[in-house]
């Protein structure tokens, strides 16, 4: 196994992180055992042909090296791009979380592609584990923005079974201060301003009085999710709770929330 340096800041441990997981990809990224029959070999493009053949020696590599007749193996990523399939490590702890044990085990018994979306799955939660191993003595503002980082990135198991990562677009509507969507930063009004990133030197007291929770079930705000705002009272709702979608929000010019509905309703 390669030696490698602790990682002391945000940047190295992205750093680290990128360079683990384009080993990973190198090991998993699919390919066809020939050449692909559309592809008229005579006239390829060199370059591009010799690049399509390492990936493949890649693969093959990768599928031999996983023997099932062997024992426990791991599949490991160093930060330099590099992978190696090897036995789990001797000491006890490990000096660093370690990846899914007897990925060769299965490698006859499932269809080629479940078996590295498998693993790659496996590997995904891996990069994490190793990654927030060595932010531990991060602060929150630094853990935030490593992840932030991170899941900019498309995951292994991304690019191995070929999805793509689908970012929610912001939503336009006559009262677009109102709804939050997935990758909006703003910060709602009055009531219930989310954290605000840009003091470095955080405070936990002043960020528990700034953060924002769902009036329906009292949830923390996450960009994860779709959120929308009441026009009347203003409070913040998970989409969810309140059966609002972003294709719904849309053509909604005056948002009440179900609270403030019933409140009309039960006026004499």
């Amino acid at each position: 196994m390669e030696a490698s340096t602790m990682p002391m800041s945000v940047e190295e441990v992205f750093e680290d992180y990128q360079g683990r997981r384009a080993g990973l990809i190198k090991a998993l990224t699919t390919g066809e055992s020939s050449v692909p029959n559309f592809l008229d070999t005579s006239h390829f493009f060199t370059p591009l042909f010799s690049h399509l053949c390492l990936l493949m020696s890649e693969v093959r590599e990768f599928r031999q090296q996983c023997d099932p007749a062997k024992e426990n193996l791991c599949l490991y990523a160093y930060p330099k791009g590099t992978w190696e399939v090897t036995l789990p490590a001797e000491e006890v702890p490990p000096e660093l979380p370690e990846p899914a044990l007897g990925i060769n085990f299965a490698r006859d018994g499932m269809e080629h592609r479940d078996w590295v979306s498998l693993i790659a799955v496996h590997s995904d939660s891996w990069l994490y584990a190793v990654a927030f191993f060595y932010c531990a003595r991060f602060n929150k503002q630094e853990r935030k923005r490593l992840f932030g980082m991170i899941n900019e990135l498309p995951t292994v198991y991304e690019v191995v079974s070929g999805r793509k990562s689908i970012k929610e677009k912001p939503i336009a509507t006559n009262g677009a201060s109102k709804v939050k969507p997935s990758i909006k930063k703003d910060k709602p009004p009055k009531q219930a301003p989310p954290p605000k990133e840009e003091d470095e030197s955080y405070q936990d007291e002043e960020d528990e009085e700034n953060e924002t929770f769902c009036g329906i079930c009292g949830g923390l705000y996450s960009k994860s999710e779709f959120w929308i705002a009441c026009d009347v009272c203003e409070k913040w709702f998970h989409g969810k709770c309140v059966k609002i979608t972003p294709a719904r929000a849309e053509h909604i010019k005056q948002y009440k929330c179900p609270p403030c509905m019933n409140h009309k309703r039960a006026r004499p």
